[in-house]
């Protein structure tokens, strides 16, 4: 079993446990002694310790108002790494789950009009955020929600309940792309103040990026937990880190990462996905020429910030900050 991550400093109980569909669990998770957890705003995740001992990321798909517990859907990956297998399988009511606060890397932004795109499990953090914009009677949102097929569609009878009708698009392709969902109309002509949010594969993920490059690139957001192999180059050069202005110098090999690098030199960085994907290992840029590697910062963060689990440099130092 791996060593308890330092980040996991909740010990919750499972309150809950039922089959949310078809391969998909959903725990309700819930403080020991009753009472609030620690907030969290919609969109937000948590790192979750498995009974193998393995620390996945899932979301938190109840709303932010909901200060008594936390709700995550995990999806039993057959073909994963074995975390979600350990949960559906092994988690029963009453069990404690270490858990980390919660965080956001796919916050709900301020805007006139949301459009949610959800895949499969990918529903889980718009449900949250859908979930806060009924709360808050702000502003008016679209969901989007495209599985294969009925029964692997997570939360599919609250959606097609009449709160949900003219808001809320289903849609199952049987795994058939020429049954595939047209999102074009949506994403054509980009309504004044919207924001965009997606979540789920990898190829959904693609192809709403690829009909929305006219948009504003601060009004589309994504969220991506998939597993992929750190992006690698045969040019890869050793790079210098140094931390801070004044601090020490971590010598980077070519087929190491510089998040690999710093954790073996002492520094504790936050990380969960190690592909590029997720942006909890983000750290501020001081000086140097980054190499962008990642699928998640905006060009505007890229101006400041890199993530080091997957990026390089252009320059053979860089200067990073904690």
């Amino acid at each position: 079993m791996d060593a308890l991550n330092p980040e996991l400093g909740l010990t919750l109980r499972v309150a809950d446990a039922v089959n949310a569909a078809v391969g998909i669990r959903q725990l309700e998770l819930v403080a020991p002694e009753g009472g609030e957890l620690p907030p969290f705003t919609a969109g937000a995740h948590v790192l979750v310790q498995a009974p193998s001992g393995a620390t996945r990321r899932y979301s938190l798909c109840n709303a932010p108002e909901d200060r008594q517990r936390y709700v995550i859907a995990v999806k039993r990956e057959a073909s994963g790494r074995g975390g979600s297998i350990s949960i559906v399988d092994g988690v029963h009511v009453g069990d404690a789950m270490h858990v980390s606060l919660p965080r956001n890397e796919f916050a709900l932004g301020h805007a006139r009009s949301h459009l949610f795109i959800a895949g499969g499990i990918g529903i889980t953090p718009i449900r949250s955020m859908v979930r806060h914009l009924e709360h808050a009677r702000s502003a008016p949102f679209k969901l989007c929600y495209l599985t294969r097929a009925p029964e692997v569609t997570a939360f599919r009878d609250e959606f097609l309940a009449p709160p949900y009708r003219g808001k809320a698009i289903l849609h199952h392709d049987a795994g058939n792309p020429d049954y595939a969902f047209d999102l074009w109309p949506l994403l054509e002509k980009p309504p004044q103040g919207a924001h965009v949010y997606c979540c789920g594969p990898s190829a959904l993920m693609q192809s709403v990026r690829d009909m929305t490059g006219h948009w504003p690139t601060s009004a589309v957001h994504f969220e991506d937990f998939a597993v992929r192999e750190a992006p690698r180059s045969p040019d890869d050069q050793p790079v210098r880190v140094r931390v801070g202005l004044d601090g020490d110098v971590v010598e980077v090999p070519a087929r190491v990462s510089i998040l690999e690098a710093l954790r073996a030199h002492g520094y504790r960085i936050p990380s969960s996905c190690e592909s590029g994907t997720c942006g909890s290992c983000r750290m501020k840029v001081r000086a140097g020429e980054p190499d962008h590697r990642d699928l998640v910062l905006t060009d505007a963060e890229r101006k400041r910030e890199m993530t080091v689990c997957v990026s390089r440099a252009h320059s053979a130092e860089l200067v990073l900050e904690l």
